[in-house]
């Protein structure tokens, strides 16, 4: 069955702060932006990569779950075998195993699929392939975005709580501004 729906998770972080998760949904090959979600990770998930693929792979299908919305036809996880573990473990845990699922690993451009060994090596040309790299360029793009307005919001808000007589009101304003 060749998946019509596609959702990709990728995590962007900064030397373990502003760490966010982002996920974008493919649709017949095409982007679908108005399905593209990002998620602030909380607590310990912002040291380690696996907690955090758990974490937003989690919290992303209890949401569509509950709101009775359609699940992807596949799963893409940048990363290796061990995010694609983190992953595949949080699906099972909220029933949603039987999604398909895979990882795409950057460096030599393998895929990983859960249970099996050995990845999948497709050729630099496969349409396939390409349509992988897109997606999952297309989640580091939109997360590194992220990552970078959360850092700049944290550095402008440290630089204002400085300059004495500028409260929480002040502050606010020549934010929005």
């Amino acid at each position: 069955v060749v998946p019509r729906s596609m959702i990709c998770i990728d995590i962007s972080t900064n030397q373990g702060r502003d760490t966010v998760g982002s996920l974008v949904w493919f649709e017949a090959g095409r982007p679908r932006k108005a399905e593209y979600r990002k998620f602030k990770i909380k607590g310990e998930a912002q040291q380690d990569d696996y907690a955090a693929i758990h974490e937003v792979l989690t919290r992303y299908l209890t949401r569509r779950q509950e709101e009775q919305l359609p699940l992807p036809d596949l799963i893409v996880i940048d990363g290796g075998k061990g995010q694609l573990s983190a992953a595949a473990a949080a699906a099972a845990e909220l029933g949603a195993g039987h999604i398909p699922m895979i990882s795409l690993a950057k460096r030599e451009e393998e895929i990983f699929f859960p249970g099996r060994p050995d990845s999948l090596r497709l050729s630099r040309r496969a349409p396939s392939l390409r349509l992988l790299q897109r997606i999952r360029d297309e989640t580091h793009r939109f997360g590194v975005a992220y990552n970078r307005k959360r850092r700049t919001q944290r550095t402008i808000t440290s630089a204002l709580l400085d300059i004495p007589g500028v409260g929480p009101t002040r502050r606010r304003v020549l934010l929005e501004r």
